[in-house]
């Protein structure tokens, strides 16, 4: 990816992040966050990672921000745009927003092998498939194209997420779940209320 685009992307990215936090109505916020996305999977897309810049549209920009502007169509947006932002409120967000900034910046300047090409280091597919063999990964198509030296990098996530991270998958979507259902049920409550006191 030419650098000026990088930068653009880049810019994109953390200009609707800014956003998110920064907007009063949360169906702009939400929106976004879409956008923000987006920018991400062009990122994706510069380091080659295809799989993964699908994933980040199709899964985050796509699933998971239906669900959250489903769950936010179910909220008091009126009463939630009238509710004003307190000055401590403002200077923790800022104070911990500068702080998670610190704390990424000393991580990767320590981080010197992501300062390396990747096409200095090639993969040595052999190596690779002794490996995953001594492991007990046998999965025979992983193992057939790693031994053509082509890199499955769409099957070698699909087997860490539902062999080495499996309960974790099913764990964020029991969360998901538990989440709507509990804003679907204090909406109707609010609701309930609302209908009682008028």
């Amino acid at each position: 990816m030419p650098q000026p685009l990088f930068y653009l992307f880049v810019a994109l990215m953390l200009g609707f992040a800014g956003a998110v936090v920064f907007l009063k109505n949360p169906v702009s916020s939400a929106l976004s966050l879409v956008m923000s996305f987006g920018g991400l999977a062009a990122l994706y897309l510069s380091l080659n990672a295809y799989f993964v810049a699908t994933l980040q549209i199709l899964v985050y920009a796509g699933a998971v921000m239906v669900l959250f502007l489903f769950i936010i169509m179910l909220m008091d947006i009126r009463a939630e745009a009238q509710k004003k932002r307190s000055l401590t409120l403002l200077s923790g967000t800022i104070a911990l927003s500068l702080g998670f900034a610190l704390q990424i910046m000393s991580v990767t300047s320590g981080y010197t092998d992501g300062k390396s090409n990747l096409n200095s280091r090639p993969i040595d597919y052999k190596a690779a498939v002794a490996s995953r063999e001594i492991a007990g990964l046998t999965t025979k198509t992983i193992q057939n194209d790693l031994k053509q030296e082509t890199l499955p990098d769409a099957k070698l996530i699909g087997e860490t997420l539902f062999t080495r991270y499996n309960l974790h998958l099913q764990m964020v979507g029991v969360i998901l779940a538990i989440a709507t259902v509990g804003v679907i049920v204090l909406s109707r409550r609010e609701d309930k209320n609302a209908g009682s006191e008028s």
